[in-house]
């Protein structure tokens, strides 16, 4: 009898007692939909951390900034902002943070296992300035407006594109906080729409205005804003030189610079090793680890406290496979020993049984997947219709569900399946034929 035969065969005898059979396959189902919607989820969560790792340019990114400025990791979006921008006031801007001199630079450039060579001084513009659109007559703060920095940076999209530095236009992708605040309902809506971006020369008292089209929106995210709006580089040199104009050559060359963005060897250095280093060095640092190391931490323990209680269901469930093989063993005796008599082994009556084992773990596992990507599935499209409480996370499926992680858990499923129906097989194999025959 092939393998294909046996299966059927096996099938066919779980399904004598369709009532005790299907109420055993149920068990397996609530264990295995309970762990498949876990893993689904970190999945989802681990998914979605990983991809604003990759906005900061990766696990080995690091903020370099001068002691006491940690306030100034907001501007590059890693403590996050406010939901809404703020509407603008007229009112000085100046930063009253430290900046970093040409001396603090070199210094941490000499700190063993910092990339000198990464160091990227962030283009902001950090003089006073405002946003503005044809649909609203309010004005609002233009907060960390930046070119693209050089380096793996990959900034998430929810429409459209970052600006092409290759066209010589005013083009922005502005954080998602603005899109409503300047009159437009969805992030689609604005996308090659004008808005006016105003910066101010605070020596000159006078105020440049820039008709800019809006070609991307950024993301929401854990890193809120993770390097905020990003103008087109033609844009950024016509802001510099207004804010800057009539100054000096020397101050346009030596823009203060407030932090740095860099990358470590985090093959030689642990996260904690090179913060120690900077801080004994006297400045501060953060890393990707700093802000989604706790986050991960807090999901990957609640999702074991979930596994638990998926691990406990399908103990019952394997519980349930012992009872019922052995009652379909104590049925089927006489059958047992007539196969016997004719010549059948106990290896294979043996094998019979396993495969009835497994075939129970293989329906309640497929059934519980299929029922929990549906579910999933469904939950996905309501926590990001407008209202749910992932609207504003676009790139953050609640629930992930791929085959390198739906094949394990069927076959894991499976495996404790046929080691519950191990006693009843063996005790079926290991039955006296002429005693069977006997059996009433």
């Amino acid at each position: 009898m092939g393998i294909l035969e046996t299966i059927r065969t096996a099938n066919h005898n779980l399904f004598r007692n369709k009532v005790r059979t299907i109420l055993t396959i149920i068990a397996i189902f609530v264990g295995s939909f309970t762990i498949i919607l876990n893993v689904a989820i970190n999945s989802g969560v681990n998914k979605f951390i990983d991809e604003q790792t990759r906005a900061l340019g990766g696990d080995n990114f690091i903020m370099l900034f001068s002691s006491g400025a940690e306030d100034m990791a907001s501007g590059a979006g890693l403590a996050g902002a406010s939901d809404e921008p703020m509407e603008y006031v007229e009112a000085g801007s100046a930063q009253d943070v430290e900046a970093l001199k040409d001396a603090d630079i070199e210094k941490l450039k000499k700190i063993e296992g910092i990339d000198a060579d990464s160091f990227y001084m962030p283009s902001m513009l950090n003089g006073e300035g405002y946003l503005t659109s044809a649909k609203t007559d309010k004005k609002y703060v233009a907060e960390n407006f930046m070119i693209m920095p050089p380096g793996n940076f990959k900034i998430p999209l929810s429409v459209g594109s970052l600006p092409d530095d290759s066209k010589n236009t005013n083009q922005v992708t502005l954080t998602p906080n603005y899109v409503k605040a300047l009159g437009y309902e969805h992030d689609e809506d604005i996308i090659g729409q004008t808005i006016t971006i105003a910066i101010k020369n605070q020596a000159m008292d006078k105020w440049f205005e820039y008709e800019t089209e809006v070609v991307g929106v950024e993301a929401n995210g854990i890193v809120s804003r993770s390097m905020g709006s990003i103008i087109s580089r033609a844009l950024y040199d016509k802001a510099f030189d207004a804010v800057y104009a009539h100054l000096p050559a020397e101050a346009k060359e030596n823009m203060p610079t407030y932090f740095i963005l860099a990358t470590f060897d985090n093959e030689k250095f642990t996260e904690a090793e090179i913060k120690q280093k900077i801080s004994d060095a006297g400045y501060s640092s953060m890393t990707v680890g700093d802000v989604m190391g706790m986050i991960r931490t807090f999901f990957d323990v609640i999702m074991v406290v979930f596994n638990v209680f998926g691990g406990i269901a399908l103990l019952a469930a394997a519980i349930g496979i012992v009872n019922t093989l052995l009652m379909s063993v104590e049925e089927r005796t006489r059958e047992i020993g007539l196969d016997k008599a004719l010549g059948m082994s106990s290896w294979k009556i043996f094998f019979d049984f396993a495969t009835e084992a497994i075939l129970i773990g293989f329906w309640g596992s497929v059934v519980g997947i299929a029922v929990a990507i549906g579910i999933g599935t469904a939950v996905n499209g309501i926590v990001h219709a407008p209202g749910g409480f992932l609207e504003v996370f676009p790139t953050f499926d609640l629930f992930s569900f791929s085959l390198q992680t739906i094949i394990p858990i069927v076959l894991i499923i499976m495996l404790i399946a046929l080691i519950a129906g191990t006693a009843p097989a063996i005790k079926a194999a290991r039955k006296n034929p002429i005693e069977a025959l006997r059996y009433e």
